[in-house]
């Protein structure tokens, strides 16, 4: 087949529109292609007037009576001078010269079969050929009269054939003609607009004549209805004009081919002109139609064509159609998804054409996923459109190294390293180490930040960490402060294991992963000697780490570096001690003094938490700070505690605490002490009056009131006082309530329990001379005491009861002062 371009007319395919300007968005349903080869050498002596398709071979027919039968490339392999019936693959053949011209033929679909070996011939007279059971070939006229038969189409049962009067249909089975369509506008010459026919199915007809389009349905009459009608009948179910005139009909799926021819006006001349016929896709509506697509075809010698010049077949199952016409043969065919592909790439629609080769890459042929991608790529790049490109990198290249450091190479010369930085594989697969270090150097140059981030996010073993290190020492001789830079270095030191450099730079920069590094890399050796730094920097975390590892650091190593930093020394000792009361007990004497100095909140509870300070030295040093609260705790705990109450009473001056004191130490004295401190202090004298009433009696303190003194709220207080003394009675006559409850029920129960039988047999022994309780010779008289405690005596084994005690007690029990227990069973026998 020939190229889409020919030398003498151009494009094959074009737009509809001449006018159109701008190249249509719209991708086209068909492609074209001429037949060319055997074809163009008929056409070019004589002049194609009709053609039809079966399987792979075509048969042409030309205004001088030859008919050709060709391959699908245009390849003749016969000619026929006569009406010949000739079979394809096999010997069998039919010739015969007719006395009339015969316009059109028809072959029953299944003329391979002995029992269909039927065809019609068309001219003035439809005939019907038919061989006999004498193997002879018969002929019958089944329509005359109405002019020249021009177009036939054999389905089925069912032979469609068009005269000058109309549209008819005979059934092969029934021998009766079913329906008459009459055609729609006489005006129009039969033979210069011929009908056209095509069947979509065995029951669907479609008419094209002239504008109109009919499509009608053979349906079975109900027996009812039948009569001495067809057994069959035709339904036009859909019927609508086209803009053009038709010159030929195909289906396609639920779709219809049209070939149009067209006329149009010159707007210079203003007369009319044959113009390039137009191959369209519609869908069929009931009344009208819907158009898919439209190409205009640019055949050879269009501009002298009548409609009547143009003829459309189709191969069935294979969506391909032939145009023909005197001087040319056109082949459309289904564009398929390289087509599809050609199309978007055509229109730089690259990401749709990517897309659409991978969903269809097993059916593709032409085109490759990879070479789809790279163009891809390119035309990114041509657009400036860089970060996009280097983001699609990733899924185009996937695995290739190769294409990967290639397209790097490109990303370099048009100086746009960093955008594809982000985007280079880091595992499968690892670049060459060049490659790695040539984005870095290009992101040192210009943008310390950015490489901060790869150092990051890269794996140390994607580049020579040598290398790097030394560019940015280099950089550093220029900048030496620069933060970004010192930090890098301590990663790039860390990914090379050379970890005291890196600890250095971060205590030097105060960094946050400098705890981090020193857990992950165990480099407690390392900070012995940088403690304070470490504490300076954050005090919490640097505690913790040191207080979790005690058995690389000691205790006593880490208060030696603290030495000179006493404030350090106490958040450390602070945290030991509240961690552990006593692993740092060798140090509590110093920590009173940081307490004082530091924390004088906490120095009160460490007093009374740690059992390991001195408290002669603490009470010292409180004293000397005036410490009141510390100092009367101290005194308290050291056994003075009327000095302490004194201390509450003169520096405080808190009758509160003061009775607070007195109560927590219980001691009579006190309380006295505290009546007289207060006798002469009104406000002292209510204090004492609302608390003292649970402590101490009331009227001790009222006695010892002078006369006449004005005491604030005493009302107030001597009701107080009354209520406190009523709910005492209450709760003592409620407790008394209750005891009494309790003694008599367990009272009950233990004389229920003493009623109770007690279980004497042979086991058991007299706890006096150790023998069996009960006789071995059962008919002997025995007499047996058992006491409530369960120990049991032979009554000859129990000393005889005196005048003076005349009740006899279990000797065991007596013996252990758990109380005298009376016998509660006496057996003879």
């Amino acid at each position: 087949m020939a190229e889409a371009e020919d030398q003498e007319t151009g494009s094959l395919e074009e737009s509809t529109d001449e006018s159109e300007e701008e190249e249509s968005e719209e991708e086209p349903k068909l492609k074209y292609e001429r037949l060319s080869n055997g074809v163009t050498e008929i056409l070019q002596k004589d002049a194609a007037s009709c053609m039809t398709v079966h399987d792979k071979f075509l048969a042409l027919g030309t205004h001088y009576g030859k008919v050709y039968l060709l391959d699908v490339q245009g390849n003749i392999t016969q000619k026929f001078d006569v009406v010949q019936v000739f079979g394809l693959y096999s010997g069998e053949e039919f010739h015969e010269t007719f006395d009339c011209p015969i316009k059109i033929i028809a072959v029953h679909p299944h003329f391979v079969r002995s029992s269909c070996k039927q065809f019609v011939t068309g001219g003035k007279k439809l005939l019907l050929f038919e061989r006999s059971w004498m193997n002879r070939w018969k002929s019958l006229v089944l329509h005359e009269g109405e002019g020249n038969i021009r177009s036939v189409k054999w389905r089925g049962h069912l032979i469609a054939w068009a005269n000058n009067m109309g549209v008819k249909i005979f059934d092969i089975t029934s021998k009766q003609r079913i329906t008459n369509v009459p055609r729609d506008d006489i005006s129009l010459r039969p033979d210069m607009y011929p009908c056209s026919l095509c069947w979509k199915d065995n029951v669907t007809l479609i008419i094209g004549w002239g504008t109109s389009v009919k499509i009608c349905s053979v349906k079975e009459r109900h027996a009812s209805e039948m009569r001495d009608l067809p057994s069959r009948y035709v339904e036009i179910v859909s019927q609508f004009e086209t803009e053009f005139h038709i010159s030929g009909l195909a289906p396609l799926c639920d779709q219809l081919v049209v070939l149009s021819y067209v006329k149009e006006v010159s707007e210079k001349t203003e007369r009319e002109y044959c113009a390039r016929p137009r191959l369209d896709i519609i869908q069929p509506l009931s009344e009208t139609c819907e158009e898919i697509s439209s190409d205009a075809l640019t055949v050879r010698g269009f501009q002298e064509n009548e409609c009547r010049d143009y003829h459309l077949e189709y191969s069935e199952g294979e969506s391909l159609f032939y145009i023909v016409s005197p001087r040319d043969v056109v082949v459309a065919k289904e564009r398929d998804q390289d087509d599809h592909i050609d199309w978007l790439l055509e229109k730089k629609k690259y990401e749709e054409a990517l897309m659409a080769a991978e969903i269809s890459q097993r059916n593709i042929k032409r085109h490759k996923i990879l070479d789809i991608g790279l163009a891809y790529i390119n035309h990114l790049v041509e657009r400036g459109e860089y970060d996009i490109a280097a983001r699609k990198c990733q899924k185009i290249l996937g695995k290739n190294a190769a294409l990967w450091e290639y397209e790097v190479y490109k990303f370099k010369e048009i100086g746009q390293l960093k955008a594809v930085s982000p985007y280079l594989p880091r595992g499968d697969p690892v670049l060459k180490p060049l490659i790695y270090e040539m984005v870095l150097h290009e992101f040192l140059e210009s943008d310390y930040e950015g490489f901060a981030t790869l150092i990051r996010e890269w794996p140390g073993d994607l580049y020579n960490n040598s290398v790097i290190v030394q560019a940015v020492r280099d950089h550093l001789k220029k900048d030496s402060q620069n933060k970004t830079l010192l930090k890098t270095l301590a990663e790039l030191y860390t990914y090379d294991k050379n970890y005291g450099n890196a600890l250095e730079i971060y205590l030097t920069l105060r960094h946050k992963d400098v705890f981090q590094l020193i857990h992950k890399h165990n480099l407690f050796s390392s900070i012995k000697d940088k403690i304070v730094l470490l504490m300076d920097f954050d005090s919490e975390k640097a505690v913790d780490m040191l207080l979790d590892n005690e058995d690389k650091i000691s205790i006593k190593k880490v208060v030696e570096e603290l030495e000179d930093r006493p404030e350090l020394q106490h958040v450390y000792l602070h945290k030991l001690f509240k961690r552990d009361h006593h692993k740092g007990q060798r140090y509590h004497e110093k920590q009173i003094s940081l307490y004082a100095e530091y924390d004088r909140p906490n120095l009160l509870p460490f007093l009374r938490d740690s059992t390991h300070c001195p408290l002669e030295k603490a009470l010292e040093i409180c004293q000397q700070r005036n410490f009141v609260e510390e100092t009367v705790y101290l005194l308290s705990r050291m056994g003075n505690s009327r000095s302490a109450l004194k201390m509450i009473m003169e520096e405080l001056h808190d009758v509160d605490k003061a009775i607070e004191f007195a109560k927590e130490q219980d001691d009579g004295e006190l309380w006295e002490d505290l009546i007289l401190y207060s006798i002469d202090k009104p406000p002292f004298i209510t204090g004492l009056l609302n608390n003292i009433g649970t402590h101490v009696d009331p009227i001790l303190l009222i006695h010892r009131i002078k006369e006449g003194m004005e005491i604030p709220n005493l009302r107030d207080s001597l009701v107080k006082i009354l209520q406190d003394y009523n709910l005492q009675i209450l709760l003592r006559e409620g407790c008394k309530k209750i005891l009494v409850a309790d003694s008599l029920s367990l009272l009950k129960k233990m004389h229920r329990t003493q009623m109770k039988g007690v279980l004497v047999d042979e086991e058991n022994i007299c706890e006096s001379c150790l023998s069996p309780i009960l006789p071995t010779d059962a008919a002997k008289p025995f007499s047996m005491v058992v006491f409530h405690c369960r120990h049991m005596f032979h009554k000859e084994c129990l000393p005889v009861p005196s005048m003076n005690s005349p009740a006899q007690y279990c000797n065991i029990c007596s013996a252990k002062n758990r109380g005298p227990g009376s016998a509660i069973l006496e057996m003879k026998k």
